[in-house]
């Protein structure tokens, strides 16, 4: 007999991690009406209240407007960091993006999916960490447990799934090294 999925059991215990109830329905609201919002072009409001639940963000960051953070108490910023329109940090778990990073419009980060091989398909996180110079591109997907090391960059539309080494540019979906990126001063 085989065995069915049963939907009805997942409990999303893992949805609320570093954050409660609370916490993370005041988030909704702020981050809906202010903090993602279009009309609100005032970046230091936004960073101020991304502060205010817990993230850690240095100095610099460009935060354009309709970006998506799910929990920014999972979310560490280095300086001069760009987040571009429509970006969405999908932080069920640890976020980490070093200095000088761009992500670029319509990028994820992807810390979390479901473990298919339960029946009530909990929860498996996993962080992910962007280090110096590296630059995720426009629609790209980056998944759960995935570094992008120094200076990598992600091309437009793709999707890493395993890690990326450094000075690597990736494309594809799965994400392939086509390259080395060489920067001039």
């Amino acid at each position: 007999m085989s065995l069915a999925v049963k939907l009805k059991d997942f409990d999303g215990t893992d949805f609320n991690k570093g954050a409660g109830f609370l916490k993370t329905t005041l988030w909704y609201f702020v981050n809906a009406l202010i903090v993602r919002a279009s009309w609100n072009p005032f970046m230091g409001v936004k960073i101020k209240l991304l502060r205010m639940f817990g993230a850690k963000i240095g100095k610099g960051l460009v935060i354009k407007n309709n970006v998506i953070i799910k929990s920014p108490w999972n979310l560490v910023v280095g300086d001069d960091c760009w987040l571009g329109e429509d970006c969405w940090i999908d932080n069920l778990d640890k976020v980490v993006i070093g200095s000088n990073v761009c992500i670029s419009q319509g990028a994820l980060l992807l810390t979390g999916n479901h473990d298919y091989t339960i029946s009530s398909m909990p929860y498996r996180n996993a962080a992910i960490h962007i280090e110096d110079g590296a630059w995720i591109g426009a629609k790209t997907t980056v998944c759960p447990g995935v570094t992008v090391h120094r200076n990598a960059i992600l091309t437009v539309g793709s999707v890493a799934t395993k890690d990326m080494e450094e000075n690597g540019i990736y494309q594809g979906n799965p994400a392939v090294k086509i390259r080395e990126r060489k920067i001039k001063e």
